[in-house]
């Protein structure tokens, strides 16, 4: 019989999500996810399988957030790093992108004149020039 878990699930997704977002998933390493969580290697894979597995599961969570009706204030980076890094070269992750999109396009209120894929270029674009000044508003 196995050890028990000695480490909250949750949290540790949570936390991934973070990694995730900041590195990326090519960016992150087993290493940083095993320090950045708290938990050993061992039980990183023998909970989620492999990182591209808690990539996904913490990918799926986020896509879930933004289906949400409170969705719509969610930090889009990790969703916009996957669309980037990962759509391209991984199906699941493009399916999870898309229904992200998707969740995204069904909360964003269009401007008079603006038509839905406009609205959500804006949201996105907008997310991502927040980000970039954030950056330097704080040297």
């Amino acid at each position: 019989m196995g050890r028990p878990r000695s480490f909250d699930e949750a949290v540790a997704v949570t936390r991934a999500a973070a990694v995730f977002a900041e590195l990326g998933y090519e960016g992150a390493s087993v290493d940083d996810l095993v320090q950045r969580l708290g938990v050993h290697r061992g039980s990183l894979y023998s909970t989620f399988g492999s990182k591209r597995a808690l990539y996904l599961r913490v990918l799926r969570d986020h896509v879930d957030g933004l289906a949400a009706p409170d969705g719509n204030g969610a930090d889009l980076t990790l969703l916009l790093r996957a669309a980037v890094e990962r759509a391209p070269v991984d199906p699941e992750a493009a399916a999870l992108v898309a229904r992200g999109l998707d969740a995204l396009a069904e909360h964003v209120h269009p401007a008079p004149g603006e038509g839905p894929a406009a609205a959500l270029a804006r949201l996105l674009g907008e997310h991502l020039v927040r980000r970039a000044t954030h950056h330097q508003e704080d040297t």
